[in-house]
Parts: structure tokens; C-alpha cells; sequence
């Protein structure tokens, strides 16, 4: 089903490099945090359709608020979601769940489950970078969200000039 998912994105998104890249290069951070963090196969499954989906609502925020800030993501985002994984057969329990992450993608307090907390830390890991943050905020984030170890070792090899 990832694979699926994961051809959807790419299509929803033609034409859109950047869009494209972003959500690819967030499935591999939060599908290696997974296995570090030996997830098992569900919430692996449930994590990687939610990396691939999370900036789903990106289209109708900029075209309905001219604007793709993460609070209009979350309100947009999991609609769209819904709609592409049930074209797709993908089941109710892992939609409804995929579509609460994409309404949480930006909230990084209390934080609750495996596939969130990885979620955040695949997400941040790639937006430090496209939005070439310095060693003060990836520090700052680091002690404030970041709990797994895989995602803590990851983050502190990728930035290690800046931590």
C-alpha cells in the first residue's frame, strides 16, 4: 500500500518538484527513525503513509488562504488525505489515524505515539535543512521535541556542524 501512496503523491503533486522532494526525503528520515526505533510492521505502515501525505493540504491552503502555514495545513490537509487513501482501499482505522498525524504535523506539544513523535522528527530534519536553520533553533528543537534515539543520531550526523 505504501507504494501506492506513495505513486498518488507524486502524481497529486505533478510538476512539483520541490512539493515532491520534500515528502520523499521526509518517508526516508521517518522510515529509517522507524526502524531504529524497531516500530512494528502497523505503525511502521501508518508512519510511512502519513510522511508521504502530511503536506497534502499545502494545494488548498495556499489556494484558499494564499498561504501554506502549518496551521492551514493541518485544517486542509486531512480532507484531501481521506479522499486520495480511500480511492486508493486503504483501510478506515489506518486513513482515520493518517488524517489525525497530517492534523498534527505541526503541533509539537504532547506529543502522544511513536508514529507522531517520528513523524515530527523526519519532518524537522528535512525543514532545517530546505529552511537552512542555524545551530541555535536545530539545538532548541532538539532538547525541546526530539525523543527518539535514531532521530537524535540522525539529526546531530545530518547537522553536525550546527549542534
Amino acid at each position: 500500500m505504501v507504494g501506492q501512496v506513495l505513486l498518488a503523491m507524486i502524481a497529486y503533486y505533478r510538476g512539483d518538484a520541490r512539493r515532491i522532494n520534500h515528502f520523499l526525503k521526509v518517508y526516508g528520515f521517518a522510515r529509517a527513525i522507524g526502524a531504529g526505533e524497531k516500530l512494528c510492521p502497523e505503525t511502521q505502515e501508518i508512519l510511512l503513509i502519513a510522511a508521504l501525505t502530511h503536506d497534502i493540504g499545502i494545494k488548498n491552503s495556499e489556494s484558499k488562504y494564499g498561504s501554506s502555514s502549518g496551521a492551514y495545513q493541518q485544517t486542509e490537509g486531512p480532507p484531501e488525505a481521506e479522499k486520495l487513501l480511500r480511492s486508493l482501499g486503504v483501510e478506515e482505522a489506518v486513513i482515520e489515524r493518517v488524517c489525525w498525524l497530517i492534523a498534527h504535523h505541526h503541533t509539537y506539544k504532547d506529543i502522544e505515539g511513536q508514529d507522531y513523535q517520528i513523524l515530527v522528527e523526519a519532518d524537522f530534519l528535512v525543514n532545517a535543512f530546505e529552511d537552512d536553520l542555524g545551530a541555535e533553533a536545530i539545538g532548541a528543537f532538539e532538547r525541546s521535541v526530539f525523543k527518539t534515539q535514531t532521530g537524535i543520531a540522525l539529526l546531530q550526523t545530518v547537522y553536525a556542524d550546527r549542534v
